[in-house]
C-alpha cells in the first residue's frame, strides 16, 4: 500500500499550481462540460503515468540535465501563445460534444504530462517501488485530488469572467513559466 499512498501525496502535491491545472481550468472554462473534461483528465492521466511506470528507471536517467530546460521553456512559450489564439468563435466551442471535449482534453493532458514534474516524479517512484501497477494508481489518484477543484474552479470563473480575460492571464502565467525555467536553465549552465 505504501507505493499508491506516497505516489498519490507527492504527485497531489506537486501538481498544486501545475500547468495541467492550468490547463484544466482553461479547458472547463473554454468548454463548459466539466465531465468530460475531468474523464479527459483521468483517462490521459491514467495512460501517461502507466507508461511513464513502465520506463521507470529505463528512463530515468535521460530525463535529466539542463537540456530538459531549454525544451520545457520553449514549450511553456508555445502553450503561451496558443492561448492567445481561440480555435473557434468562444459562442461556437460550447457546441462542443461531450466526445469532443473529452478527445481534446485527453490528448491535450497526455501530451502536457510529457516531461511535468509529476512524470519525472512517476518515473522515479516506480524505479524506487519496481511496482508500475501501484505507482500509476497512485499518481492518476493524486492528479485526480488536484484537478478535480482546478476543474469546479474552471466551471465558476467562465461565470464570473470573460473566456478572453481567462485565456489571456493563462498566456501571462505559461509565458512566465517560460522565463522562470530559462532562467534556471541559464543559470544551471544549460
Amino acid at each position: 500500500m505504501e507505493p499508491v499512498l506516497l505516489s498519490t501525496l507527492v504527485v497531489a502535491l506537486a501538481e498544486i499550481g501545475d500547468r495541467t491545472q492550468l490547463l484544466a481550468i482553461v479547458l472547463t472554462a473554454r468548454f463548459g462540460k466539466p465531465w468530460p473534461v475531468l474523464a479527459g483528465i483521468l483517462v490521459a492521466t491514467a495512460a501517461n503515468h502507466t507508461l511513464t511506470a513502465a520506463a521507470g528507471y529505463l528512463l530515468a536517467g535521460l530525463l535529466r540535465g539542463p537540456w530538459l530546460d531549454w525544451v520545457l521553456a520553449i514549450s511553456f512559450f508555445v502553450t503561451a501563445a496558443w492561448m492567445l489564439i481561440p480555435d473557434k468563435a468562444d459562442a461556437q466551442e460550447h457546441h462542443a460534444s461531450r466526445f469532443d471535449v473529452f478527445l481534446t482534453t485527453a490528448i491535450a493532458f497526455f501530451i502536457v504530462e510529457i516531461g511535468d514534474k509529476t512524470q519525472i516524479a512517476t518515473l522515479s517512484l516506480a524505479a524506487r517501488f519496481h511496482d508500475i501497477f501501484r505507482v500509476s494508481a497512485g499518481t492518476t489518484l493524486g492528479m485526480m485530488i488536484a484537478n478535480v477543484p482546478a476543474v469546479l474552479v474552471g466551471e465558476a470563473a467562465v461565470k464570473v469572467a470573460p473566456l478572453r480575460l481567462i485565456r489571456l492571464v493563462s498566456a501571462g502565467v505559461f509565458a512566465a513559466l517560460g522565463v522562470w525555467t530559462l532562467l534556471a536553465a541559464v543559470r544551471g549552465g544549460g
